[in-house]
């Protein structure tokens, strides 16, 4: 039996911690650098994993190298390559080296930042380090930030403090039931997800037009028909990067109807939004200077190791007002002096994670950020150009980030005979295990989505996926001949 009684206490001694750290740093190193040996999806069945784990705890102590073997022998044929270069499916999350230290560092103080006197540094270097995100995007100095685990969160809490603001204008009038929010068909599903946890029953999915933008007129006809009703239109999503085309509503002409009508708007550029970095790319962003709340996620294309999204707002004291809940054991006499994130959302606990933000922004820099997230655009703009000059594909959509959204072509068949070829397509890629793309609907039509956006993602990884993407398709159509 293990002694558990240490110098250190009742855990792992030093020196086996430093030993086996040291060794799992080292795989760490290897699997990084030798990632494309992995298949990118993993081949495991529905219950393989777990029928290989033990039904029930182990009743003493094992060594370290007998769980390292496990995760050798049994987690990693379980575990899809999110970090593989040839993962180019949906909204690609990858973790860089400075990103993974600054986690492993956050683990190692497991501090909770639940209140300032909880942790100083965690409190004050997530103000500084997301006022410095706000300046690389180029976002007003009162937008005031907040981390939060994801988007999904994020919208969560601008829709509660858009419904808070409602409360105090319309006062005795204010009825939940009333209650109007919109937002386009193509935004995130999260979105309708937060509305219905609100209570907000009066939803209104605005039509988009051939680009797969939100239209301005239907809003704003929407929002003059339930005012028309005497209901109470309170809050607009827009969305810069929309997840199935990463298309961009037209953000301007939203803001204008919004602020004219007093409406809140939000904006979801969780994914789109981190491309502003990129001087050429910041018109992205043209109009969000309007909104009364931002995000952006770290997580989906800086190179962040999930999860951590980076929400901003206007009027924090309206999320103060929403959420603020202090119980006497949390009182402290600095309290007057500083902030206290708890006060901002609805969890208590906060994780350290804007150390690992902090660690990706000063190793590369904003130049260095913005280079990657250039030639990522530069590589899709590559693989749109391939698929357009092919006579046996069609792009389905603009592609303005790096994502583009493509499917085979057949002359003469029916949709449902189209959408059926390019399924059959997409899972025979995919079962090869040396790609990962995934795939969306647009207007009923089946369509594969090519995402590039990992950190470890060369032209030369697309052009080996663009080769696979055609002589699977030869193979299929031989097949069917």
């Amino acid at each position: 039996m293990k002694d558990f009684i240490t110098t250190n206490g009742y855990d792992m001694p030093p020196s086996e911690f430093r030993k086996f750290g040291h060794q799992l740093i080292d795989w760490i190193a290897d699997y990084m650098e030798n990632i494309e040996k992995y298949p990118v999806l993993s081949m495991a069945e529905p219950g393989e994993i777990k029928t290989k784990l033990p039904p029930s705890p182990p009743e003493k102590g094992e060594p370290f190298n007998n769980i390292f073997e496990d995760v050798e022998k049994i987690i990693l044929p379980g575990i899809t390559h999110w970090n593989h270069p040839k993962f180019m499916a949906y909204f690609n999350s990858t973790s860089s080296g400075p990103g993974i230290l600054g986690e492993l560092l956050s683990a190692a103080f497991n501090v909770n930042g639940m209140i300032w006197q909880t942790s100083p540094a965690a409190t004050e270097l997530e103000h500084v380090v997301l006022d410095w995100l706000r300046q690389m995007l180029n976002l007003p100095e009162d937008f005031w930030g907040i981390i939060y685990d994801t988007a999904s969160i994020s919208t969560l809490h601008a829709i509660a403090a858009a419904k808070t603001e409602a409360e105090d204008k319309y006062k005795e009038n204010f009825e939940v039931s009333k209650l109007c929010v919109y937002f386009s068909e193509h935004a995130h599903s999260s979105v309708e997800k937060a509305a219905r946890f609100l209570g907000v029953k009066n939803i209104r999915k605005i039509p988009v037009d051939e680009d797969f933008r939100m239209i301005p007129d239907k809003l704003e006809e929407a929002v003059n028909n339930d005012f028309g009703k005497k209901l109470i239109p309170f809050c607009v999503i827009a969305t810069v990067g929309t997840t199935s085309t990463t298309s961009i509503d037209p953000v301007e002409e939203i803001s204008t109807i919004c602020n004219s009508k007093n409406i809140w708007l939000h904006v979801d550029a969780a994914y789109g939004g981190t491309a502003a970095i990129v001087p050429e790319m910041r018109y992205i962003l043209n109009g969000c200077e309007n909104a009364g709340s931002f995000v952006v996620n770290p997580h989906k294309w800086l190179f962040t190791p999930i999860d951590l999204s980076a929400f901003y707002i206007k009027k924090p004291d309206l999320l103060k007002k929403t959420f603020s809940l202090v119980h006497e054991y949390l009182k402290t006499e600095k309290d007057n002096a500083v902030v206290n994130y708890m006060d901002y959302g609805i969890q208590l606990g906060r994780r350290f994670r804007a150390l690992k933000l902090w660690f990706i922004i000063r190793y590369f820099g904003k130049e260095g950020l913005a280079n990657i997230i250039r030639e990522h655009i530069r590589i899709s703009n590559k693989f749109a150009e391939l698929i357009e000059a092919h006579p046996g594909f069609e792009k389905m959509a603009p592609n303005p980030f790096a994502l583009v959204c493509f499917r085979a072509k057949m002359p003469d068949k029916t949709q449902q005979e189209i959408n059926k070829l390019n399924e059959t397509l997409l899972h025979a890629i995919n079962a090869t295990g040396k790609s990962f793309l995934s795939h969306t609907k647009l207007n009923g039509d089946y369509v594969l989505r090519l995402s590039v956006n990992g950190i470890h993602t060369q032209e030369r990884h697309m052009l080996e996926t663009w080769e696979l993407i055609k002589h699977t398709l030869e193979t299929i159509l031989k097949e069917q001949i």
